[in-house]
């Protein structure tokens, strides 16, 4: 299986339980991963064949801009429903990391993979 990734991919939310959450935007970390067949685009050297991560990229960024969850959890199963539907992929996997929520730890998250490889 083929496979297109991004890495480190940081973008500004509102996300947050607590009150002063809720008043602010914050930075999320996220490395996606998607299975895609390389072959068709690699044997034309055809973009419309290939996963276009900058468009990906540009979706998640719109996504983050216009969303405000509580849960981190809530925000990852979003995106991965707007991303599988959006750009008809079948399988991908997606960390979250959220910056300097717990004080002594570089970052909590989630990890989710969604959809038959």
């Amino acid at each position: 299986m083929d496979r297109v990734f991004i890495e480190g991919l940081e973008v500004d939310t509102v996300i947050g339980a607590y009150d002063w959450e809720r008043g602010i935007r914050q930075c999320l970390r996220l490395d996606l991963s998607f299975a895609w067949d390389n072959r068709p685009a690699a044997a034309g050297d055809d973009l419309t064949l290939a996963l276009d991560y900058a468009s990906v990229t540009s979706r998640i960024q719109a996504f983050a801009e216009q969303s405000s969850y509580q849960l981190v959890e809530t925000f990852a199963e979003r995106l991965a429903e707007v991303l599988m539907d959006e750009f008809k992929i079948t399988w991908m996997r997606l960390k979250l990391t959220k910056p300097g929520a717990i004080p002594a730890a570089a970052g909590v998250g989630v990890e989710i993979e969604r959809g038959c490889r």
